[in-house]
């Protein structure tokens, strides 16, 4: 249903092309906002108060993502099983929100929080529950009608907020928690064997970010110049959200949110724009428990034993048959955390393991946030996300006087790296990079800092962070290499590498920003843009050069385990490649799934790397080894294969191969892999007929500067659009344009936003 359309519902709004004066009553509205939506469906929400803000917010956002966000409620409230049945994972997703979200924690959450957040959660919920309340009828296909879309509570809010910010650390455990249980006599032979699944010890795919700020002394104007470019899902609850909130005199910041979170999260006000990547930082570890061998629910804590406790839980399940039953089951908890076991992970008579995340006891979110939103400089930044809200991300942010800044203040356990030292234990079956403490030595607790605001994290003074005036920059490698002239060193291994290895990603962005200032160039927003959109392929200009010296030998065909493959249509693809992933290129896909084998070809550089030169190596690709040469001859002869096998041409069009459909219209999508040396991030699967759908990359992408006078000047696109649904009206607009390399002049003043030729205008009040 249009917005216009909309408005009829209500006794109390307007379509008018200005604000309405609230009416006389007997008693003002507990609840207040007025929605003014611009051109692809952005939202401008104002109100007077919190509470009225809140309520906005929670209104705009169910427009485009009602569905969404109640599935999300679904499962943060545990109700999975009951509503869509235990299979897919279900089961392990309820066991593990209804253990570590009870109720009582939740309201213990609530009365942490400030008065104002308080007030905005109210309001949110307010909002959520009277926008279903009026548009019942008209929400996506993907949900009208269904009984688990309904009313919401504070609570629900809360597990949502929670939810999001322990993903990447005990919320990558819901199967082995699931699982774990104490050895029976029967199973006492510590085989591990019982346990028919292996953990993903791998980091979530589609999760990344590109970040650039940069200072006066390289920008045109004098004044800073941010590029934010998150790496996020196309699909489902980690979808940004643009909008823009308003409290005259107190707040006014434009950007995005999740879906399932209700602040601006990435965004920009007047005087100050930031953006976030997601860092190396380590959110969780795993402790090694040594057990009673008469009792393996009981271990060793220094000089003591501890017992373990249960949480029970009544799990209601949905039966194939359409009833409901419920299901008794047990989580397992040590002092540290939940108990897991996988056959990584195998808990047997001996030892076990727990699971502790610092993020379970983060209530920073909001205050941090709130303060971020209406920071004046890079230095209030610093001071907002010093307050401990920041859950996995790196922050890099410019103001308006010209000062470019990066940190890595996020929540991570506070360990030094004596206590790494100390306390890691090794486990042959767990990644060398996972964190693994021992249980029974209490030297290896977090250290508790009262600096820090969320127990147990390292406190912001002891995390990395720089300030500059020419450019700072993140593209999901550790900090130290923010600025390469002056590294960031000798901080906890626990945030993350120094004098490693930078991707190919992170090399790229530092290469383009030092030949965008080379000679004293200024940079401008226009620069800065067309750095992400030439879609310039770093890894092809580093490398192709020697790859096509392989070419250019005779082509005998390479032996495969099925038939000899002629690489020669292979070859000739890459000899006509641009090097970019532009949607009108030919090539590309061969150098993606070339990459995918050739990076594991061992020594494979020319020249390695070199601490003292990172930007610069490995480099060189060592075609004169003969072990190289036919490893690069194999991989070609694979990345042919596999397009074969999909019906793709060696030479198509990567815009006839990588689309999105939106309202039945295949969209064509540029951009490629990031780990094969795109700075410009798009992630797919190559399926039969080519690369769709989208999976996750670039997203929210702004760029946002100022004027020599000191006027903010903000640019931005959302790749995917507005809407949850790809048919709705503003499903699919906005992906259009980003097809084209083309952003959208954000309207952030009044006057911009009162000149919108699409400009509809919704009070909501109650």
């Amino acid at each position: 249903m249009s917005l216009a359309l909309a408005t009829n519902l209500f006794a109390q709004s307007t379509t008018t092309r200005a604000p309405v004066a609230p009416r006389k009553s007997a008693q003002a509205a507990r609840y207040d906002a007025t929605i003014r939506w611009t051109s692809y469906g952005i939202p401008h929400v104002k109100s007077n108060d919190w509470g009225g803000l809140g309520y906005g917010f929670a209104y705009a956002t169910m427009t485009d993502a009602a569905c969404t966000l109640a599935r999300d409620i679904v499962m943060v409230r545990g109700d999975l099983s009951r509503t869509f049945g235990p299979d897919s994972g279900n089961r392990e997703s309820d066991l593990f929100h209804r253990a570590l979200l009870p109720d009582a924690a939740l309201r213990a959450y609530t009365t942490r929080q400030s008065a104002t957040s308080n007030r905005f959660d109210a309001g949110y919920v307010a909002g959520y529950n009277r926008y279903l309340k009026d548009h019942a009828s008209d929400l996506s296909p993907s949900c009208k009608g269904a009984a688990w879309v309904g009313p919401v509570t504070v609570n629900d809010v809360t597990r949502l907020l929670i939810s999001v910010g322990i993903r990447y650390g005990v919320g990558r455990f819901t199967r082995e928690m699931a699982a774990a249980a104490p050895p029976t006599a029967k199973k006492a032979d510590g085989t591990g064997a019982l346990y028919d699944f292996s953990t993903d010890f791998d980091a979530p795919e589609g999760i990344g970010s590109n970040a650039v700020a940069m200072g006066k002394a390289v920008t045109a104007s004098g004044r800073g110049l941010l590029l934010g470019n998150p790496h996020y899902p196309w699909q489902g609850s980690s979808r940004f959200h643009l909008i823009h909130t308003t409290i005259p005199g107190v707040l006014d910041v434009m950007g995005v949110s999740l879906y399932t979170t209700n602040r601006v999260s990435i965004g920009f006000n007047k005087d100050v724009a930031w953006t976030h990547t997601v860092s190396t930082g380590t959110r969780s570890t795993l402790y090694a428990l040594d057990l009673d061998p008469n009792d393996a629910t009981r271990y060793r804590y220094g000089s003591e034993w501890r017992t373990m406790t249960q949480v029970n839980v009544a799990l209601p399940v949905k039966r194939t048959s359409g009833t409901e039953t419920t299901e008794a089951r047990t989580v397992w908890m040590s002092h540290y955390g939940p108990m897991v076991a996988s056959a990584q992970l195998p808990w047997t008579v001996t030892r076990a393991y727990a699971v502790r995340d610092v993020n379970l006891a983060n209530d920073r979110s909001a205050v941090t946030y709130d303060a971020l939103n209406r920071a004046r400089t890079v230095a209030e930044v610093d001071a907002a996300i010093s307050l401990g809200g920041v859950a996995f991300t790196n922050t890099i942010a410019a103001d308006r006087n010209g000062a470019a800044y990066y940190a890595d203040v996020s929540v991570v356990p506070n360990l030094s790296a004596a206590q790494l030292d100390l306390c890691r234990v090794k486990i042959n079956t767990v990644p060398a990079a996972i964190i693994v403490l021992n249980g029974a030595d209490t030297r290896c607790e977090w250290t508790v800092d009262p600096a820090a605001a969320v127990p147990g994290a390292m406190p912001p003074k002891a995390m990395p962070r720089i300030t500059r005036d020419d450019a700072v920059s993140n593209s999901n490698d550790s900090y130290w290499l923010a600025n390469p002239a002056a590294p960031l060193e000798g901080f906890s291994p626990i945030i993350g590498a120094e004098r490693t290895a930078r991707s190919l990603r992170t090399r790229a962005g530092l290469t383009f920003i030092a030949e965008a200032t080379a000679a004293g160039r200024k940079v401008t927003p226009d620069a800065l843009q067309s750095m992400l959109f030439s879609q310039r392929h770093f890894g092809a200009e580093l490398l192709l050069d020697d790859v096509l010296t392989v070419c250019a030998a005779p082509l005998a065909p390479v032996p495969m385990t099925t038939a000899s493959v002629d690489i020669t249509p292979s070859c000739n693809a890459l000899r006509g490649w641009s090097r970019t992933e532009t949607v009108d290129g030919r090539g590309a896909q061969v150098w993606r799934e070339f990459w995918r084998v050739a990076s594991r070809v061992p020594n494979l550089f020319t020249v390695p790397f070199n601490a003292n030169d990172p930007v610069h190596t490995p480099r060189g690709i060592a075609v004169n080894e003969p072990a190289v040469r036919e490893g690069i001859r194999r991989a070609l002869a694979q990345a042919q294969q596999r397009l074969s096998q999909a019906g793709v041409a060696p030479d198509a069009t990567l815009g006839s191969i990588q689309f999105d459909l939106r309202n039945g219209e295949r969209i064509p999508v540029p951009g490629g892999d990031g780990i094969a040396g795109m700075w410009s991030v798009i992630s797919t699967e190559l399926k039969p007929g080519g690369y769709t759908p989208i999976l996750a990359g670039n997203s929210y992408i702004q760029i946002v500067g100022w004027k020599a006078d000191g006027t903010v000047d903000p640019r931005g696109i959302l790749t995917y659009s507005q809407h949850e649904d790809p048919n709705a009206e503003h499903g699919g607009d906005l992906t259009r344009l980003y097809a084209k390399g083309e952003m959208v002049k954000l309207p952030f003043t009044e006057k911009e936003i009162a000149a919108d030729k699409q400009l509809k205008v919704l009070r909501v009040r109650q």
